[in-house]
């Protein structure tokens, strides 16, 4: 991953936070306990595809919603992400609107909606992707939106 989106993660990482989410996203992230640290090995290899297990996987999304909707519907975009909660692999979920903060060379409020994900293991994320849920809520909501970036990446 080079050096300039690894500053754009690390930015829309503390930009989520500093969003609103606060003290509750903080606590989803928290590193597991002394005694779960203990039941674990390190197999860090090159490629990042097998980690502690105390390390978290983020998946962050980024929504930029077609024009021309209304307020309602937008609003009702959020079923998207309500829907996914379902699936059993997701340690926590979180989504919101872009904030209205203020304008600077770092800040990029133009998407409408992004969504963070919690996973604990690679192999829950590859469930996530190719889970029957996300596979629905994609096919039913993907005609609201015109672009989705998606980051994913190792918490410490």
């Amino acid at each position: 991953m080079d050096m300039e989106r690894r500053h754009f993660i690390k930015r829309a990482g503390t930009a989520v936070a500093l969003a609103g989410i606060g003290s509750s996203l903080v606590a989803a992230c928290a590193p597991p306990t002394s005694n779960q640290e203990n039941d674990q090995t390190n197999t860090n290899d090159e490629n990042n595809e097998t980690m502690e297990n105390k390390e978290v996987i983020a998946h962050y999304v980024l929504f930029w919603l077609n024009d021309g909707l209304s307020e309602q519907e937008i609003k009702d975009f959020a079923g998207f992400f309500e829907e996914l909660k379902a699936i059993p692999t997701i340690k926590s979920l979180h989504y919101g609107r872009a904030a209205s903060t203020h304008d600077r060379d770092v800040v990029d409020n133009s998407f409408t909606y992004n969504l963070l994900v919690y996973f604990d293991t690679m192999e829950d994320i590859n469930t996530y992707e190719t889970h029957p849920i996300h596979l629905a809520a994609i096919e039913k909501y993907s005609k609201f939106w015109n672009k989705v970036v998606v980051h994913d990446s190792w918490l410490n």
